[in-house]
């Protein structure tokens, strides 16, 4: 089986309406794109156990998209794990992933991968930078202090770690630690490995259905909890350049 340049990974929990929409947008982003050089591209969408009919809606558009494969989790997860097991099924050497709530745009992936193109071999991770978020305002206050916090404890020079929309090596990913929210701490783990990372301006869009999985109070109190574990693993982590006598 030919393995496809770019894997596009969706995590997914409760988010019926916004499946056919968003996987419409991918596939007119990418279908017949230069920047992919004539090799395919697939989508994998992860349905971390939802509780309504998103796992039907998917069956049923596997029979038009072809590029589309449906993983499901047994029992509900969480984003990360949903992430991780996407990343692991998937075929690609290069994935992108996006929030399955239709907030990232699909177009902005040529964007990344143009972005990479120009790019040192060393960067392995391309983050969105969602300059203009559509959120509400006490999402976007608690997404800016949580930012600040992060940045100056783990010194990761990224404004906007949380944004769904990355591209990164899929090699490279798997050989980070893997906890529960590290989708959150991408660029400092990154870093950490010795890859280098690069912040891409990206579209941001507001919801069009459903309702967001977080609040502000769990969000902070996860991440305070993440991010103190995320500081001492970067604090003890070691590397050195090797050579093969």
């Amino acid at each position: 089986m030919t393995h496809p340049h770019l894997s596009v990974v969706v995590p997914v929990f409760n988010e019926r309406d916004n499946v056919k929409p968003l996987i419409d947008e991918i596939t007119a982003a990418l279908r017949g794109n230069p920047l992919l050089k004539g090799e395919a591209f697939e989508i994998v969408y992860v349905d971390d156990c939802s509780r309504d009919d998103t796992l039907d809606v998917l069956k049923r558009l596997k029979a038009d998209v072809p590029e589309l494969r449906v993983i499901r989790h047994v029992s509900q997860s969480g984003q990360s794990t949903a992430v991780r097991t996407g990343v692991r099924q998937a075929r690609g050497a290069w994935i992108a992933t996006l929030d399955g709530d239709g907030q990232n745009d699909p177009a902005d992936i040529p964007k990344l991968l143009a972005e990479r193109e120009t790019s040192a071999a060393d960067v392995k991770l391309f983050a969105g930078w969602r300059v203009q978020r559509k959120d509400t305002g006490s999402k976007r206050w608690a997404s800016k202090f949580a930012n600040a916090i992060r940045s100056r404890m783990l010194q990761d020079a990224t404004p906007d770690t949380g944004c769904g929309i990355k591209l990164f090596e899929r090699e490279a990913f798997l050989d980070l630690p893997y906890f529960n929210h590290m989708h959150r701490y991408l660029p400092a783990l990154m870093q950490r490995a010795g890859w280098k990372t690069v912040s891409v301006p990206v579209n941001h869009r507001h919801r069009a259905s459903g309702v967001s999985k977080y609040n502000n109070l769990n969000r902070a109190l996860v991440g305070l909890r993440d991010l103190r574990g995320v500081a001492w693993l970067i604090a003890r982590s070691k590397r050195t350049a090797i050579e093969e006598i």
